[in-house]
């Protein structure tokens, strides 16, 4: 399978979990009541930084496990803010909503390798 699929399988995989658990944890954790903003910030966090993780981060960082620790990293606090942005909320509420997605999509992916 080329890398380009591969990449698109995975930005499928990252968005048909993380946006669940972006809507599930800012609605009924953090009683925000704008379902449109929270799809939204859902879907534009992963698609801003998926292709950071897949097409940019590799050219910069050859070892494997700092390119995770990098990446993922990097990716919680980059989705936090975009979700302290929309969503209006303390940073540390973002933050919290994008570890658990993030976790949840690294645990899926894990899953079904």
């Amino acid at each position: 399978m080329a890398y380009e699929q591969m990449f698109l399988n995975a930005l499928f995989l990252t968005l048909i979990t993380e946006v669940p658990v972006v809507f599930v944890v800012s609605r009924y954790l953090y009683k925000i009541k704008d379902n449109f903003n929270i799809i939204f910030a859902g879907i534009i966090s992963s698609v801003l930084t998926l292709p950071y993780f897949w097409f940019i981060l590799p050219y910069f960082v050859s070892n494997r496990m700092l390119y995770i620790i990098l990446g993922e990293s990097s990716i919680i606090l980059i989705e936090a803010f975009i979700y302290y942005k929309i969503l209006k909320l303390k940073f540390s509420q973002a933050l919290i909503i994008s570890f658990i997605a993030n976790a949840s999509s690294i645990l899926i992916g894990l899953l079904i390798m």
